[in-house]
This record gives structure tokens, C-alpha cells and sequence, in this order.
């Protein structure tokens, strides 16, 4: 598996700059509820400044996945993250699912997104779907636009390669995702329990830990406007410490790693694919 280069995993830490995004996706009218607003402002606000500077502190890079319409309320967002030596990548322009769409909705909204960044002059080179919720169609999209990798997807904890455009798919998982242990409104309702640090801190070591045995990808997934809260952050700076402790993880962008891997020869390929149904079993 030459995309480790000699690591026993590779950590790639990710942050998905959603700001606003999400929760208008569920209703416009979620515009008026200014703390809701608030809570989520934090994240582009406070918390990616706080972010950027840990990175810059402990020398380890990181992906932004960054939805277009956030990049388009905060012009000088994008462009910040890439100057500090970071990747910007792209999560959609709306945070609609693209399993809520039609085809020709999702194209736009892909679109849309590719545009804001390219009038930015902001490069990218991968793509996340918004709440992970991939459509047969997308790693179509992600092809067709030349994008090289895509980070939605489930099917490995290693990187492999889809049938569709040869794309380098970057695994995710819920177990590394921050938006199941702190995520929290009242309104729109979004969760129900506010985990300890500790407790996540713990459970993302134990991961890591597994995952430095059996050679995988370790693929963090962290919102700003939840990670970037002061204990949290500092229970990320200790898991970034503990990993540099081990002595055979390393940290890679997602664009660096996704060369490595569309270099090896030894990654798998896998279809895309979904499910014959038959209506009279699952209707």
C-alpha cells in the first residue's frame, strides 16, 4: 500500500466550514432565528481562526470542505485557509443532501459551487457531499468536472478507487465525525446529547489506535462551529499530540494523499452501484 509510504496510517484531519448552510437547508425561514444563526457563525467566525492557529502551532496540514455559498458570504474565508498552507475543498454550494434533489438540482448545485470557488481563483481538487448523503449520480459529477478524489463515501476504511472516472474515494465514518457527539439545537432539533471531550478523546484514540494496527485512514471529520469550542479544541490538540507521540502516523491534505493513491497500483477498485429492488419486498 504505497499511499502510507512506510506509515502505519495516515491521519487526515478534515473540517467542513458549513457555517449557516446547513440549517437554512432545512428552511429558509431559519434566517430569522438569530441565536441559531449565531451558533452557527461561530464556526467561520471564531472557530476556524482558532483552528488555523493550532495547525500552524503543532505543524500539521488539514482540508477545508468549504460549501460554495459560505465561501460566497465570506469572500476572504477560502482564500485565508490557502494561505496558511491548507486544502479548500468542496461541499456543495446550497448543504442540501444531494439525496434530496433531482438530478438536474444537484448538477446546479454542484455547479453553483464549482463557480464561486473558480471566481475566488481558489483551486480545488475534491469533493464531500453534503451530510455524506451521496447520489448515484455524484461521483458521476465529480468525475465529469476532473475533480480527483471524492470523501463521502463508507465502503473502506483505506482509500479505493470508483468504477466511475477512476475518482479516489477517501472513506468517512460516523465514529470520526464530531457532529455525533456535540451537535445541539433546540431549533431546528439537531441532537440530544452534548458529549465530554474526554469521552471523544478517548474513543478517537481508540480508532487511531486500531487503525495504526490494520494500516488505514484515518479520516477525522470536525465542524468548526463545534470543535472549534475551547474544550473540544483542546481535546483535538491532544489527539494531534498523541498521534505525533506514536512515531508512524503521518498527517496529509486529501488532495496529497489522493495523488498517492491514484498512484498505487495495489488500491482497489469498486463499482458504483446500488441495490436491485424488488417493490414487492421493499416498497
Amino acid at each position: 500500500m504505497s499511499w502510507l509510504q512506510e506509515a502505519a496510517a495516515v491521519a487526515a484531519l478534515t473540517f467542513d466550514v458549513d457555517a449557516e448552510a446547513p440549517i437554512l437547508a432545512q428552511g429558509g425561514h431559519y434566517a430569522d432565528h438569530l441565536t441559531t444563526m449565531s451558533h452557527q457563525s461561530y464556526g467561520p467566525d471564531v472557530g476556524v481562526p482558532r483552528i488555523l492557529d493550532l495547525l500552524d502551532d503543532l505543524a500539521v496540514p488539514a482540508t477545508f470542505f468549504v460549501p460554495g455559498w459560505v465561501a460566497e458570504q465570506r469572500p476572504g474565508l477560502a482564500a485565508t485557509i490557502v494561505e496558511r498552507g491548507h486544502e479548500v475543498a468542496h461541499h456543495s454550494y446550497s448543504h442540501r443532501a444531494p439525496t434530496s434533489l433531482t438530478a438536474a438540482e444537484e448538477r446546479a448545485d454542484f455547479e453553483r459551487a464549482l463557480a464561486v470557488f473558480e471566481a475566488q481563483d481558489i483551486p480545488v481538487s475534491g469533493h464531500r457531499a453534503a451530510l455524506w448523503e451521496a447520489s448515484p449520480q455524484t461521483p458521476a459529477l465529480v468525475a465529469e468536472h476532473g475533480l480527483l478524489y471524492d470523501s463521502s463515501l463508507m465502503g473502506d476504511d483505506r482509500p479505493y478507487l470508483l468504477s466511475t472516472g477512476g475518482v479516489v474515494e477517501l472513506p468517512v465514518h460516523w465514529s470520526l465525525d464530531d457532529w455525533e457527539q456535540y451537535a445541539y439545537l433546540p431549533t431546528p432539533h439537531v441532537g440530544s446529547v452534548i458529549e465530554s471531550p474526554r469521552k471523544v478523546l478517548e474513543l478517537w484514540k481508540a480508532e487511531l489506535d486500531g487503525m495504526r494496527h490494520y494500516h488505514c485512514l484515518f479520516m477525522l471529520c470536525l465542524h468548526p462551529f463545534l470543535s472549534g469550542r475551547p474544550g473540544r479544541l483542546l481535546a483535538v490538540r491532544e489527539l494531534i499530540e498523541y498521534a505525533q507521540r506514536c512515531g508512524d502516523v503521518t498527517f496529509a491534505r486529501c488532495r496529497d494523499l489522493a495523488v498517492r493513491a491514484s498512484e498505487d497500483t495495489a488500491l482497489p477498485v469498486r463499482p458504483v452501484s446500488v441495490p436491485v429492488v424488488d417493490p414487492a419486498v421493499y416498497n
